[in-house]
Parts: structure tokens; sequence; C-alpha cells
């Protein structure tokens, strides 16, 4: 029991010093808004669909510390039905889905939805000038290149979000 209680306690002291490094100012890679922003919970609802999981991690990791509340789906069926069900301020979205092209995803879902009702940030690997202006054709408000920077990410998002849904 008291070998337990250390591993505990050590795992409890690991992510102390790890909030405390995030929040600190000593991390270079948490921009003023972030640490402001650790603790405090925003309104806005994100909605990524994105089947894979190290980048959907990623990005939850850090919208969820910036305050968001985020749902991951890993297909464009689930994301269809929770739209129908539930309105979200901001859908981010990646290239590939299970199903298929995302971005022929994102052109059927413009005709139920609209860009002022859903905006849509684009995930994909591709950088080619091709496939952003795909992106935009089908209905994206934005692109990122994936792996992307996790500030760029946050300025991305706080840009698209509805000014109701600013952290606050």
């Amino acid at each position: 029991m008291e070998a337990a209680f250390t591993r505990w306690m050590r795992c409890f002291f690991n992510i102390v010093q790890l909030v405390t490094y995030l929040s600190d100012g000593s991390c270079p890679f948490v921009s003023q808004s972030l640490r402001e922003s650790m603790f405090e919970t925003n309104q806005a609802k994100l909605l990524m669909v994105e089947p894979e999981l190290v980048l959907a991690e990623l990005a939850t990791f850090r919208l969820e510390l910036l305050g968001y509340r985020l749902e991951v789906v890993s297909s464009g069926a689930e994301a269809l039905d929770r739209l129908r069900h539930e309105p979200i301020d901001l859908l981010i979205l990646d290239t590939k889905l299970p199903e298929g092209d995302g971005l022929e995803w994102l052109t059927e879902l413009r005709l139920e939805f609209k860009a002022d009702q859903v905006p849509a940030l684009v995930f994909s690997l591709d950088p080619s000038l091709e496939m952003v202006r795909r992106a935009y054709l089908a209905g994206a408000q934005d692109y990122l290149i994936t792996p992307f920077d996790p500030t760029v990410l946050e300025e991305k998002v706080q840009r698209l979000l509805p000014s109701h849904a600013e952290i606050v």
C-alpha cells in the first residue's frame, strides 16, 4: 500500500511541476494567452474530425488548455450526427477521413450548414497550393498544414471563432 501511495505522490508532483512550467512563463512554447487561460473555461464548443489519434491528442491538449470544450470524432458520419444534434462554434477537419476525402465531405456539409453557422479549419499534410485552393472552394475558412506549431493553431482558432465565443 505504501508503494502505491509513493507512486501516486510522485505522479502528482510531476503533474504539479508540469503545470508550473507551462504557466510560469519559463516554457518557450506557451503563449501569453495560453498562460492566462490555462485554468479558465471557455464557452466555445469545437468539434474535431480527426482519424489520426496522435494529431487529435496534440490539438486537444492545446485547445483544452486554452479552455475550449472540444469533442473529437474520427469520421464524417459521426461529425454530421453531432452537428445535427448540437450547435458548435468551430469545426476542425482533416482532409483524410476513413470514408474518403474530407474536402468532399465538407462540400456536402455546406449544403446543410453554411460557413456562418459552422466555420471550418482544415488540417492537412499537403502544403500544395492546389490542396489549399480545394479546401477554400469546399467551404473552409482557414487551412493548417500538419504537423503544426501550437501557437499557430491557437491563433487560427481564436480568429475563426464568433466574437461571442472568445476567451473570457
